[in-house]
């Protein structure tokens, strides 16, 4: 009996994922968390590995990113839940043979955890008024922003953020962000928001033109949202297009 309502209870948060989920574009994430000892070596590594999908042209893609804590994220574009049981690199670990295994024993030395997870882009509270886009051309380095919640203010603090995008979108704010959610391999809940900048002197600079436009009302419309989170953590971030990936045509 226990089993069966184990399964059930599995059964039911897919369906409400998958239906949450509808229409909405989802993310594969793999995360590695780094050993500081050995970035250089991971580096490395990584990069051996990306020539080598290059090489057999592997049918995959992603968009890799670090964070703050030495954090290296690869995001890929998920059409729907069955891709996560494609194997795309099937091909190049025959190809490899015994190499393929010996270079993740290489990266395994490389970090103390590693994962993959489902995020979801929330198009209703992402604010890209010019249309949506994951990278903006000159535009690499990134503010991220974890807005952690329990599930009694998950609606209190929706309700906030949309507060904050009708904002901006009113008073025509140039600093377009956009919003992730957890989803599928994550039990807690957050919001990621990321905003694009050239470097951090630019981010800075438009953060406090951002502030003057806003002006006094920012403080009350961004004091929901802190009223409803459970934890917030800003970190900075780069995108990596050497260590990105996109097969050949």
């Amino acid at each position: 009996m226990k089993t069966t309502k184990t399964t059930l209870i599995i059964a039911l948060v897919l369906c409400l994922t998958l239906n949450i989920s509808h229409a909405q574009k989802l993310y594969r994430v793999h995360q590695d968390n780094v050993k500081p000892s050995m970035m250089m070596e991971y580096e490395k590594i990584a990069k051996e590995f990306n020539e080598a999908c290059k090489t057999h042209n592997v049918q995959a893609q992603w968009l890799a990113t670090t964070m703050d804590g030495f954090r290296y994220l690869y995001v890929s574009p998920l059409e729907n839940f069955a891709q996560l049981d494609n194997r795309p690199m099937a091909d190049m670990a025959k190809a490899m043979g015994d190499d393929f295994g010996k270079m993740f024993q290489e990266f395994d030395k490389c970090y103390d955890s590693h994962g993959t997870y489902v995020i979801v882009l929330d198009e209703e509270l992402t604010y890209m008024p010019d249309g949506f886009s994951q990278t903006q051309e000159g535009q690499d380095y990134r503010n991220y922003y974890f807005i952690h919640y329990t599930p009694e203010n998950a609606k209190n603090l929706r309700e906030a953020m949309k507060g904050v995008k009708d904002m901006f979108a009113a008073k025509g704010s140039k600093n377009h962000y956009r919003v992730y959610r957890t989803g599928f391999g994550i039990m807690d809940n957050y919001y990621l928001v990321a905003v694009s900048s050239k470097d951090e002197i630019d981010s800075a600079q438009k953060s406090k033109a951002n502030q003057e436009l806003l002006g006094p009302e920012r403080f009350d419309v961004f004091g929901k949202v802190l009223k409803y989170a459970s934890k917030m953590e800003e970190v900075t971030g780069e995108i990596r297009h050497d260590l990105s990936y996109m097969p050949k045509q």
